[in-house]
Parts: structure tokens; C-alpha cells; sequence
């Protein structure tokens, strides 16, 4: 071998274990994450700030719809149904908060089946289809209440608590959010939320009204949702609605 041939097989000695670790590191990059955005309680801002800048990122989302508090009454305050349908019109999923928004734990399966049904009847009516995700009223479950939502045909169902939901591990009757938006929540914890979307667990974020009048103990201040759903857009995560997650 001469001196040349010597030189070349080094080079391409050095050059495998190098290209090695590139590949490696490539393939060890960490995909984005996927990202669920819920908002609760039929708040009207859901309509008219929520939406339209979920739009302009290309972002999904499921709105949980009540009639409870005052739906029926105050419009200034809370969606009329041609608002909802509009939601639904423009890609957005419409999930079923219960008619009167009472805690499951209140009411017998007879009464709980007659408020998920209203719901159910009342987008049917509105040209909306029947709806397979569930938000649990102030976060409380119970196993009737299970037992309601799987005779009902629904796939997902949120609750409370502070973690990243894991399929396959995790109930989706039963689903955990990462992330529940209220006056004092910060952009930080909202990153470190984002951040659990790893290792094929999906981060569930909660929200209310943007602003929420009402009831300001879940009230977000609509600068800082900007700059919750600024940060997520950066983040590459796909951010969908709870129906998306069957694909």
C-alpha cells in the first residue's frame, strides 16, 4: 500500500466513527410533541378572542359546551349556539360539558345520562355531530359517571390534576391535563407543560374564559394566552383537539 492509499484509509477510518455519531444524533433528535388546548364552560371570549387566534397559528381545539350558570340569559358574557356552530364551522371540535354543570358525583347515572343527552340534542339540532369528548364539571369523577360516557359512545374524557396523559397507560375516560390556565399561572409553568409532551405522552391543556368575567378564579388574561400560544407555535409541538387524538 502505498503513501497515498495509507493517507485515504486513515481519513476514511476517521471519517466512519464520525458519521456514526452524526447519524445517531440525528435519529436521536426529539420529534415535537403533541399538544391538546380545552377550553370549559361556553364563555363567550371563546368566540370572539380564543378562536380567531387559534386560527391565525393553525392551531386545534375543543370548546366544552354547558348551559349551566348563565348560558340561557346573559349573551354578554357567555356563546349563543350559532357562535358554537361557527366554532364548529371553522374546524374546532365541540365537546359535551353536561346541560347543567353539576358534579357527577351529585347525581345519579339516570340524571347524569339526561344532562350528557341535552348536550348531545341540542348540537344535534344545531347541525353539530354528536359528540365523543367529555369534560368532567369541576373536575370531579366518579365510576357511574364512567359507566355513563362508555354507554354513550365517548372516547375521551378530562379531568384535572397536573401531568401529561400517557396512551395506553391512562384511562382516556379518565384523562389527566398538564396544564390548568388561571390568574396567577405563569409562561413558565405553561413551558414546563408543553415540555411533558415527550416519550409519546400527550400534554392536555385547560382553559376557561380568555378573559373570563364571571368568574375570574379561572380567568386568563388574554396578553398572557398570547404569549402562552406564541411560545407553543415556537415549540413545533402539533397542537390539536381531544377527537384527534383516535388518529
Amino acid at each position: 500500500m502505498n503513501f497515498n492509499q495509507k493517507l485515504i484509509a486513515r481519513i476514511f477510518g476517521l471519517l466512519v466513527p464520525l458519521m456514526s455519531m452524526v447519524s445517531h444524533g440525528v435519529a436521536e433528535k426529539k420529534q415535537p410533541g403533541t399538544v391538546v388546548l380545552t377550553f370549559d364552560d361556553s364563555v363567550a371570549s371563546h368566540a370572539t378572542f380564543v378562536a380567531p387566534l387559534l386560527e391565525k397559528h393553525g392551531f386545534g381545539a375543543t370548546f366544552f359546551i354547558t348551559e349551566g350558570f348563565d348560558f340561557a340569559k346573559d349573551k354578554n358574557n357567555y356563546m349563543t349556539w350559532e357562535q358554537i356552530k361557527k366554532l364548529h364551522d371553522d374546524g374546532f371540535e365541540i365537546g359535551n360539558h353536561t346541560r347543567r354543570h353539576i358534579t357527577v358525583g351529585r347525581q345519579t347515572e339516570e340524571q347524569l345520562h339526561a344532562d350528557v343527552e341535552y348536550i348531545e340534542k341540542q348540537c344535534e339540532k344545531h347541525g353539530i355531530p354528536k359528540p365523543i369528548s367529555f369534560c368532567y364539571p369541576a373536575y370531579q369523577t366518579t365510576k357511574r359517571a364512567v359507566r355513563v360516557l362508555k354507554a354513550r359512545g365517548y372516547r375521551f374524557a378530562r379531568t384535572g390534576g397536573s401531568r401529561a396523559y400517557a396512551p395506553g397507560e391512562d384511562d382516556p375516560l379518565l384523562m389527566p391535563q398538564a396544564f390548568d390556565g388561571k390568574p396567577k399561572s405563569t409562561l413558565e409553568q405553561f413551558k414546563e407543560a408543553v415540555n411533558k409532551a415527550k416519550d409519546g405522552k400527550v400534554s392536555v391543556m385547560t382553559f376557561h374564559g380568555v378573559p373570563d368575567v364571571k368568574h375570574p378564579w379561572v380567568n386568563t388574561d388574554p396578553d398572557k394566552f398570547k404569549s402562552y400560544m406564541d411560545y407553543l407555535k415556537q415549540s413545533g409541538c402539533k397542537v390539536v383537539a381531544l377527537r384527534d387524538l383516535e388518529k
